[in-house]
C-alpha cells in the first residue's frame, strides 16, 4: 500500500472517529439536557399541585370559618354558663317579709326584714317598691345613700334589711293609718302584702315617706334618714 492511499485511509478513519465523538457529545448533551428538563417537567406538574393547594386552602378557610363558629359557640357556652352560676334575684316566692316599728312614740320608722326561706342562695337587689296608700298610688321614694356597696346577697336563712320613714312625727302631718300596705320586688312583679295592724297599725304621711335599700344589717348614719 502506497503512501497516498494509507494517507487517505488514516483521513477516512479519523473523520469517522470524529463524527462518533461528536455523535456522541451530542447524545451526550441530548441526554444531559433531556435529564436538566426533567426536573423543570416534574415543576410543570407540580404547578397543578400548588393549584389544587389553593383550593385545599379555600377548604381550609371553610374549616377556619366553622372553626370560628364553634369558638363563638364555646364563648356563647361559656358566658351562658357565667349566666348560670351567676347568684339569682330574691323572687317573692324565695322571701318572707315582716315589719315592726323602730324606737318608741311616735313611730316614725319601721323596719322591714325580708328571710330568705328558699333552699338556694339570692341577691335582694335595689329597694322594695312599696305602696303604703291605695290613694297614693307612688312608689315611696329610694334614699341612695344607703344604697350598699356590694351585692345584697343571702343564703337559705339568712335577713335582709330595710329603714322605711313613715313621717316626720309632727302633730300636724296629714297621717292615715295604715294596717296593710304592699310592695314589690326588684325584678319581680309578685305583689307581697305586709301585715303592720299589730298596735293599731301605722301612721303615715305619704308625701314624706322614704326607703332605704335592702342590706344583710341597718348600718349607723347611711341608714338614718
Amino acid at each position: 500500500m502506497n503512501a497516498s492511499r494509507r494517507t487517505a485511509l488514516f483521513s477516512v478513519a479519523a473523520s469517522a472517529a470524529l463524527a462518533l465523538s461528536l455523535s456522541a457529545c451530542q447524545s451526550g448533551e441530548r441526554a444531559k439536557a433531556e435529564g436538566a428538563a426533567a426536573p423543570v417537567a416534574k415543576e410543570t406538574v407540580s404547578a397543578p399541585s400548588a393549584a389544587a393547594g389553593t383550593g385545599s386552602s379555600d377548604d381550609t378557610g371553610s374549616g377556619t370559618s366553622t372553626a370560628v363558629g364553634t369558638a363563638h359557640k364555646s364563648d356563647s357556652t361559656s358566658s351562658g354558663a357565667k349566666k348560670g352560676t351567676a347568684t339569682p334575684r330574691c323572687r317573692a316566692q324565695d322571701v318572707k317579709v315582716s315589719s315592726e316599728r323602730q324606737d318608741g312614740p311616735p313611730y316614725t320608722h319601721i323596719i322591714l326584714t325580708a328571710r330568705n326561706t328558699s333552699g338556694h342562695r339570692c341577691e335582694m337587689a335595689g329597694f322594695p317598691h312599696i305602696q303604703f296608700l291605695e290613694s297614693h298610688k307612688q312608689d315611696v321614694p329610694s334614699v341612695a345613700k344607703s344604697k350598699p356597696a356590694v351585692p345584697t346577697v343571702l343564703n337559705p336563712g339568712d335577713p335582709a334589711f330595710v329603714l322605711v320613714k313613715l313621717s316626720d312625727g309632727g302633730v300636724d302631718e296629714g297621717n292615715e293609718v295604715v294596717n296593710a300596705f304592699q310592695l314589690v320586688l326588684e325584678g319581680d312583679s309578685t305583689v307581697i302584702a305586709v301585715d303592720s295592724s299589730a298596735g293599731g297599725g301605722l301612721a303615715v304621711d305619704p308625701t314624706k315617706a322614704l326607703t332605704g335599700y335592702w342590706t344583710t344589717e341597718l348600718r349607723n348614719g347611711a341608714d338614718d334618714f
